[in-house]
């Protein structure tokens, strides 16, 4: 009763928490756009199954390398800077994209992309954590990361779209616009005055506390690797091209599964969620390694989005709840490498095995993720410790 009363008492949609929601909507707008189309434009520079991977894996490989710097730097000296120069290094490269002259170049230009994701996603994450009452952690990540749900409805539909009617050159115009918006909004944040204390520079760049859900993330993210970089490649094999109503109910499922598992969290902690959230995936990689027609790849979406918007929320605000205050831009940069790995490390992998088996067969072997996913959620438990984020 009393942790309910709490999340009546403290207010969740304040004036900062929407403009963090907003800026965190137009960056993943301008990001997600590129998702299924950047395969594509690697293939059409030459490149190969496992180029278009690595396009995508080289990117969240760039992002991983600078995320526990990020993390610290953020708890020494604050937010707005780190956060402002991140989006501007994102925008900057989308408009790069369209000079790529070759495979190469344009791997290079992910490679630096890479970095401002990391420094622009992992501020922006902290900054949303520093807004959202404790009392409130795991339903407000969960709203927060809606806005990637909403734009994951759209932005890979319009970005295919955009792609198909006028080619790639308006498709990075389009994006790199996306995120410039993010940055004038940006702006209006009051942010949250962090303590300075450079002899925290001598603390590690990894917060302890936070690698269980950050191992559980890390295998989690390598089917969400196998979906972004083929699913548009394996739509197109199987001879559906409306393949972009893919993102959209997986979109819709995971804005429906988010914020309530958010709240049941809050209410009755992690592991009633979590554990149905990966089982949940786990059996959307199998009807997804079935999938014939365009029916079968919908009901897989509406099945992955409800397990992953479980888990993935859930598994962030358990990383901030384990971890002291003073290391929160540590634990969100914690986090987000195993989130980045996870992808990063699969999107290659993933390339190289659908040369040897397909794509039916790699989805199906994608499952052996989700079960060792599971298997570290649960091994180590402290469900004492873990009970409800508010607590």
């Amino acid at each position: 009763m009393e942790n309910s009363a709490a999340l009546q008492k403290e207010p969740l949609w304040t004036k900062e928490f929407i403009i963090i929601f907003i800026v965190n909507l137009f960056t993943f707008l301008g990001f997600q756009m590129l998702l299924p189309t950047l395969p594509i434009y690697a293939k059409y520079l030459g490149g190969s199954d496992t180029s278009a991977g690595l396009v995508v894996g080289i990117f969240t490989v760039s992002a991983l390398l600078i995320r526990p710097f990020v993390g610290q730097a953020l708890d020494i000296y604050g937010r707005k800077g780190i956060f402002l120069s991140g989006l501007v290094i994102f925008a900057v490269c989308v408009f790069g994209y369209i000079w790529a002259p070759s495979l190469l170049v344009l791997l290079i230009i992910r490679f630096i992309h890479g970095f401002g994701w990391g420094l622009s996603s992992t501020s922006a994450s902290t900054v949303a954590a520093d807004i959202i009452p404790k009392s409130r952690l795991g339903e407000g990540m969960g709203y927060y990361g809606l806005a990637a749900t909403i734009s994951m409805a759209m932005a890979p539909a319009l970005g295919l779209y955009l792609f198909n009617r006028f080619g790639f050159d308006i498709l990075f115009v389009v994006s790199a616009v996306m995120v410039s918006i993010a940055i004038i909004i940006a702006n209006l944040i009051k942010y949250h005055n962090v303590e300075l204390h450079p002899r925290q520079a001598k603390l590690s760049l990894i917060e302890r506390a936070a690698l269980r859900p950050t191992l559980v993330v890390f295998f989690m993210t390598m089917t969400f690797g196998a979906i972004v970089a083929f699913i548009a490649l394996y739509a197109q094999q199987r001879g559906i091209s409306n393949i972009g109503l893919f993102f959209t109910l997986h979109a819709l499922a995971v804005a429906v599964s988010r914020p309530l598992a958010g709240r049941i969290a809050d209410m009755r902690g992690f592991d009633v969620v979590v554990i149905p959230g990966i089982i949940l995936v786990a059996i959307a990689m199998v009807l997804l390694s079935r999938a014939e027609d365009l029916s079968g790849f919908l009901l897989a979406a509406v099945i992955y989005g409800a397990g992953f918007g479980a888990v993935q929320p859930s598994l962030m605000a358990m990383a901030i709840v384990l971890s002291p205050p003073q290391r929160r831009g540590a634990a969100n940069a914690t986090f987000f490498t195993g989130f980045d790995l996870g992808i990063g490390l699969s999107s290659i992998m993933w390339g190289a095995v659908a040369e040897l088996t397909g794509y039916s067969l790699m989805y199906l072997l994608s499952v052996i993720p989700v079960l060792l996913a599971l298997f570290s959620y649960l091994l180590g438990r402290q469900p004492a410790k873990e009970a409800q984020p508010g607590q």
